[in-house]
This record gives structure tokens, sequence and C-alpha cells, in this order.
């Protein structure tokens, strides 16, 4: 391995959480809350709560799943569990400048592995943190093949990393867990979420079950190549990477804090156009009859997501028509508005149909730097408005309030908790370096569970 990663992994072995600076902490833990919230709210989707139940009668124990009656399972395939449902409302935060959903990748293994070796909160947060990091800066010098999902590919190999930090591995170890699990990485399509295609969020899970696989295939003895990560990344699962700048600024920037946030529950690229429908519509306040069209311009990712007609739930989270007309009908497009009976729903169905999606080359051409968007709203009577954007709301340039994020974790948590056990668990994570253990959590949990 080059001398780069391999530094990587002596910082990820070394660093302690009192190492890390006050806002970095506190932010990585409003990330925690927001992941477990999405979580929680994910355990619900049907396919995932038959998922629990056919893997019911193999249960073995160790670790929670975080889902209604909180069934227990071994570490790995808790983690799967977990990091599948919170991938299938597509809620989850992400890499604001590389393409990767670090959080919802790495925390479902530290949480898994952690509780299994009844880590304190202190060494689960570290973990987590130090996992986050290895995502952001692998993603940094890594090209991705054009229509592969990152669900699975570089933050897998943190999500190993952070397994092996919380089982006491040294940096050889680490080292040598993230090359095993190389071979453990995945091609998921992009053309699963147009087409509804829901076991591209079985990719996402799979990197929980390699943050506590690939650990205990170190320490069982395996061994995995020395380039085997320069080797996967560049030539297999993508078609280039460089480790020039994985040291950048390393123990001063972390990758956590130069993250984004969902509020709307749809695909990232398209929060640009709804921010400025929004917008639009405060200004005319229509009803959905008296919006003749919606025009949108945007840049290309963003673009190809227009599908009027999206097949189910996980499609319509990859439609901008469909996104923009509930956000119409509705007044947002958030957990509780983008849900199944949109999709029935015949107003918003008319609706999707007169919202019209175009790539604009200028746009294409500063993007990921920036997410720009155009959108104009005409009324049947003939007036009409313009707003534009250069980015969305929710990344660290331009960040939601904390008091956001936390209405945004209430609101997923009842839909399996009630509401003191929603007020308590959020408590629970503000002080969750103080835990002796993840049992702290999973108490609560069971306790405050709506049946």
């Amino acid at each position: 391995m080059g001398r780069e990663i391999e530094k990587l992994t002596e910082f990820v072995a070394q660093t302690q959480w009192e190492d890390v600076p006050e806002p970095v902490r506190r932010h990585t833990k409003l990330v925690l809350l927001d992941t477990l919230g999405v979580i929680l709210a994910g355990s619900e989707r049907p396919e995932v709560k038959q998922l629990c139940e056919r893997l019911a009668g193999t249960a073995a124990s160790g670790a929670t799943v975080y889902a209604r009656g909180w069934p227990t399972h071994d570490p790995r395939t808790a983690a799967l569990l977990n990091g599948t449902a919170g991938r299938s409302i597509e809620l989850c935060e992400g890499l604001r400048l590389v393409s990767g959903q670090a959080a919802m990748q790495v925390l479902p293994g530290v949480l898994a592995v952690g509780e299994h070796a009844r880590s304190p909160g202190r060494e689960m947060l570290a973990a987590f943190l130090l996992g986050y990091d290895v995502a952001g800066r692998l993603a940094g010098g890594f090209t991705p093949r054009p229509l592969a999902h990152q669900n699975g590919q570089v933050s897998l190999l943190a999500a190993a990393a952070a397994g092996a930090r919380l089982r006491g591995l040294d940096a050889a170890g680490i080292s040598r867990a993230m090359r095993i699990a190389t071979t453990l990485l995945l091609t998921p399509s992009y053309t699963n979420a147009v087409a509804g295609a829901t076991t591209l969020n079985v990719a996402g899970g799979m990197s929980g079950f390699a943050a506590a696989l690939a650990p205990e295939l170190a320490l069982a003895g395996f061994e995995a190549q020395e380039d085997a990560i320069e080797e996967a990344l560049g030539q297999l699962v993508g078609s280039a990477f460089t480790s020039d700048r994985v040291l950048d600024e390393l123990g001063m920037r972390w990758e956590i804090t130069r993250n984004y946030f969902r509020l709307y529950a749809c695909c990232n690229p398209i929060h640009p156009a709804l921010d400025c429908l929004r917008e639009s519509l405060a200004e005319f306040r229509p009803s959905p009859g008296q919006v003749a069209r919606i025009d949108i311009a945007t840049y290309r990712f963003a673009s190809v997501m227009r599908n009027p007609d999206p097949p189910n739930y996980f499609a319509s989270k990859y439609s901008l028509p469909h996104a923009a007309a509930v956000m119409v009908v509705r007044g947002n497009a958030g957990y509780g508005e983008l849900d199944d009976a949109a999709l029935k729903d015949p107003v918003i169905a008319a609706l999707r149909h007169r919202v019209q999606v175009a790539e604009e080359p200028e746009m294409s051409a500063v993007a990921p730097r920036l997410r720009p968007a155009r959108v104009t709203l005409t009324l049947t009577d003939g007036r009409w408005v313009t707003k534009a954007c250069d980015s969305h709301r929710g990344d660290f340039q331009h960040p939601f309030t904390d008091a956001e994020i936390r209405a945004k974790f209430r609101e997923l948590g009842r839909v399996v908790l009630t509401s003191e056990g929603v007020s308590r668990v959020e408590e629970a994570v503000d002080r969750c370096e103080e835990w002796e253990s993840v049992d702290e959590l999973t108490e609560l949990l069971r306790r405050h569970g709506r049946p």
C-alpha cells in the first residue's frame, strides 16, 4: 500500500476523541443523530420489514436492529439491516464535494461492532468520525465508473477501517482489514434508482456488513495484496485513483464538516431546483390548478431525473417532476409529503406532466463545485416568475440550522418511538461520549418503542 494510505491508517489507529476540536465533535454528534433518525424511519419500509422478518429465523445475538421490536442479530446482519433501512427513504446526509453517503455507510457498522464489543461512547464516536474522514479522503482521489453508484465502494473501505479501529487493531491491522475489504467492493448501478430497484439499498447495507466482517478476517489471519486499494479503486470498481491529496490538512480539515444534510426526501442533485421552486411558489401561492407549467434548467446529473411517471416509491425519490408536483400540491417535499400515497394522487400525477426539465451546459460545467438550477413558474393567467440558485441549502456553505436537523430527527423518530422516547434518545445522543456502551441507547429504544 502507498505511503499516503498507510499514514491515513496510522491516523485512524492513533487519534483519540479528545484530540478532536469541540466544533467537530459537536457536528459529529449531530450527524449521528440525523443518521439514526433516518435508520429508524427507514426500518418501516415494507421490503425492509420483510427482510428483517425473513432473517429472524436465523437470528443470533450481539447487536440490535433499529426497527420496531428491536430484534438482535449477529453484528454483520444487524449492520446490514440498519444500513439498508437507512438508505431506503433517501434522506441520509452525504459528502458535498465528492460522491458518497459516508455516515449511512459507516455508522451502522460502528453501532453493531461497538455494541458487540461493548465499546464506550467516545470510542464509537471516534471510529465514526475517523471512518467518515477515510471516506472523504479516498473519495477525493477516486474516479468511479460512469454508471456506478457509490453505495458499497469507497465508503465500504471506510466502514472497514472504522470497524477495525473498534476491534482494537493497530495501524497495520486497519490497513489489512481495508485491503481485505477490497474483495467485498460492489458495483451497483445508478440505473437502479430511476428504475425503482430497491436492491440499490442493499449495496449500502453491505458497507455495514463489511465493517463487521473485514476486521474478523484480519484477526483470523487472512491476507491481502499490498496494492489492493489502489488496484481496486483505480482499475476494478473505478477507472482511476490517486492518493496524492489523501493527507491534505490531515487532523485539521475534517471531512464530516464538509457534508450536506437533507430535508427533502429525494435525491440530493434535485434539491437546488426544489429550493428555487419553493421561492417561486412563495411569491404567488398558487393552487395546483393555477399552475400552467414549471420549466427547470439544471446541471446534467440532476437533469436526467426527469421521469414524470416513476413506477414506485423508491423511483419517485429520483423524479424531479414528481418531487416538484408534490411540493406544489402538499407544500413541501419532505418525508411526510413524498410518501406512497403521493404516487397515487391524481392531482400530483397530472401536475407532473406540466414539469419540464432540461440540462443547461453552462451549469454542468461548474458542477459539482456548484449545483445550479433555474426554475420558471408560469400560471394559467399568464403571470410568471423565475428563481435561480448556485447550490442548494443544507451543505456546509449554506447550512441548515441545528434546530432544523433536530426537527427532522423528531419527525423521523416518531415513526417507531413515542414522543417521550424521541426526546430521551435525542438527549442521550447529545451526551453519547459519556456512554459506557451503546446499551444506553438500545435500552431507551426498547423502553420507548411503539408497539
